[in-house]
């Protein structure tokens, strides 16, 4: 239980640059949903592996889960399996600010990060839901899609609960 709570507090370390920090849950939602890449690092015996996955998200009862598929095998599955801690990050709003010198050069971004765990899911219903939440948001399309026992049962579908995620931005300077 001290390890559990240990792990928690590091996920709510103060961020650095207050100054860049978004605090608004709409607003952390927002990037969220203009992002389709999600950056999902994991850790097997200390290495870290990161992939950039599509993804889908819901956001209820103040909880987010994010949902992504794949194969049902594979280094990815492997390493979450053993280890379902795990770090997301995605971002957007790209830009180059220019200087006058190169050390005065920078880039406008905003981006989220956050922690959780994966969950693997077995039941088609479940993984119904999964993928037709992932698809909305790739497509943009409020379609609910069937999907038939033998394609629910040659994917992974798998959802990330977050423990915690924030927000940053660094905004271009005004033309």
């Amino acid at each position: 239980m001290v390890l559990a709570a240990a792990r928690v507090a590091c996920y709510l370390l103060p961020m650095r640059r207050k100054d860049r920090e978004i605090t608004d849950p709409a607003e952390k939602l927002r990037i969220i949903g203009s992002c389709k890449v999600c950056r999902l690092g994991m850790s097997e015996n200390n290495r870290p592996y990161v992939v950039p996955l599509n993804f889908g998200y819901v956001y209820e009862n103040g909880t987010l889960a994010l949902y992504f598929h794949g194969a049902r095998e594979g280094k990815k599955i492997g390493i979450l399996k053993n280890n379902p801690e795990v770090c997301f990050e995605m971002d957007g709003g790209h830009a180059l600010i220019e200087g006058k010198e190169a050390c005065d050069y920078s880039y406008a971004y905003e981006s989220v990060v956050g922690f959780g765990t994966v969950e693997f899911l077995e039941d088609g219903g479940e993984k119904s839901r999964g993928l037709n939440i992932l698809m909305k948001h790739q497509t943009g399309k409020d379609t609910d899609h069937v999907f038939n026992e033998h394609h629910l049962k040659a994917v992974a579908v798998y959802r990330l609960r977050a423990v915690s995620f924030t927000g940053k931005r660094r905004l271009p300077p005004p033309s």
